[in-house]
């Protein structure tokens, strides 16, 4: 009778960590389309609303990292590597205006559990509209056998003196 006792009150502590997994979606994370598409989704919504922080840490490895790029003091690129945590606490409060981002051309490759995403993307202040911003997304992602998970990203922009090349755009 002990034994069930204790076995019911430890089953009943493992329960939130069961639901909590069981809120996620795992169509998200089941094939390299999946993941990409909501990894889109996430950024993307109306003014006024943040990003979905917990779909996007479902989405990413604990240990992902994110490289965010900037200038130097001296006006040279740099880039500063951060958590997902780091960059939801700097970036992802609610957003001053509607954004939208989706992908618009991919390049893929894998070699057995892990893959490189080079994805060039459109963004816009509401869903298909008038793209303000383009650039590429180089996402890193591991297949752990029954998922996967994005285990880092960075990115580059359109500026001046920099386009992106005609074979990143669809066609």
């Amino acid at each position: 009778m002990r034994f069930l006792k204790i076995a019911a009150c430890v089953a009943s502590l493992a329960l939130p960590l069961e639901a909590q997994e069981n809120n996620q979606n795992p169509a998200d994370v089941a094939s390299i389309d999946a993941i990409i598409n909501a990894y889109y989704e996430v950024v993307s919504g109306p003014a006024g609303e943040s990003a979905d922080r917990a779909r996007d840490e479902y989405l990413h490895h604990a240990s992902a990292l994110i490289g965010i790029p900037t200038r130097g003091d001296d006006g040279r690129p740099t880039i500063r590597m951060i958590t997902l945590t780091q960059y939801h606490d700097d970036f992802g409060g609610a957003r001053p205006q509607p954004f939208y981002e989706w992908e618009i051309n991919r390049e893929t490759q894998r070699f057995g559990n892990v893959a490189h995403v080079w994805s060039t993307y459109a963004s816009s202040r509401e869903p298909a509209g008038e793209v303000f911003a383009r650039g590429i997304n180089s996402i890193e992602l591991f297949w752990r056998g029954d998922r996967w998970w994005i285990t880092s990203w960075s990115f580059d922009q359109e500026r001046e003196g920099l386009e992106v090349p005609g074979e990143y755009l669809a066609e």
